[in-house]
């Protein structure tokens, strides 16, 4: 029998205890580890500080993922109030954003659009103002009225109403389009009045025998090489604006009863146009 000396035994038994520590040590579970290409086993069961940190701070709840996804995102904006995204349905748009889409034009069969921006923001003619125009115009059952930038219809609607005549209502709008039909129809007058979507610079005036206008001097001075084109006799009248380099035959002033002054501007063709005068004034209103 072999004698084991003291330090002999606890060599031994020092060797058992780190070969009893080393198996007892728990390994990596291998069906939930797969190593990446060029890394270990070791390596990939390492823990990550940086994947715990983001654990530990990442939202759980609801109220935190809300939160998370209300804020702005990179390349990510909101529609402007003044886009059809974001422009409210029952706005006024004055920059005649399409709000109400329209039916199919009768006279065309096509549903109504924006042809471009219109050039105005619409404001309504005083009734009063309306009549004065149509008065002054000599409006008669033979005449044909066009009304540039009809609005609702209600110059139109008035001619054809006190005179039986026929009568057209242009608008860029299909808004202003849609609302002005409305108005044909509960005035009962359809059978005498059209309304059409369109850009009033590309119209061929030459049926008309009466013109209306409420638009702006400049837009007035644009539409001249159109309404020069008017048979003579023709009879053009605008609500509150001139038509520089153009000589008026007569010019009113009325105050509604709504105590506010208005103009009425009359002219018959063959227009007296200062030519030199309307090209200075293209000239300006381009630059």
């Amino acid at each position: 029998m072999y004698r084991i000396t003291k330090s002999a035994f606890w060599l031994w038994f020092t060797a058992l205890t780190v070969i009893f520590a080393s198996c007892s040590q728990p390994q990596p579970d291998s069906s939930r580890i797969a190593e990446a290409p060029g890394q270990s086993a070791a390596e990939v069961a390492s823990p990550d500080p940086i994947a715990e940190s983001a654990e530990s701070t990442a939202p759980t709840d609801e109220a935190g993922v809300a939160e998370m996804a209300a804020e702005p995102q990179p390349n990510d904006s909101a529609a402007p109030a003044n886009t059809p995204d974001g422009n409210d349905p029952d706005a006024d748009d004055p920059f005649g954003v399409m709000v109400d889409p329209l039916e199919a034009d009768p006279e065309t069969g096509e549903a109504g659009q924006i042809v471009r921006t219109p050039d105005v923001h619409f404001v309504p003619t005083p009734q009063e103002v309306v009549d004065r125009m149509i008065e002054l115009a000599q409006v008669t059952k033979d005449d044909v009225v066009y009304d540039l930038g009809c609005g609702d219809g209600r110059i139109v609607v008035t001619a054809a109403k006190k005179h039986g005549c026929k009568a057209i209502g242009f608008d860029i709008d299909p808004k202003r389009v849609k609302e002005s039909r409305e108005n044909v129809s509960k005035n009962d007058v359809a059978d005498l009045v059209t309304i059409q979507n369109a850009d009033i610079f590309e119209l061929d005036l030459t049926p008309a025998s009466v013109v209306t206008l409420y638009l702006l001097p400049q837009l007035n001075v644009r539409l001249i090489p159109q309404l020069k084109e008017l048979k003579p006799g023709s009879r053009i009248v605008s609500h509150d604006f001139d038509m520089r380099g153009v000589e008026a035959d007569k010019v009113e002033n009325l105050t509604s009863s709504d105590g506010i002054s208005h103009t009425i501007y009359f002219w018959t063709t063959p227009l007296k146009i200062d030519q030199a005068k309307v090209d200075e004034l293209n000239e300006l209103f381009s630059e």
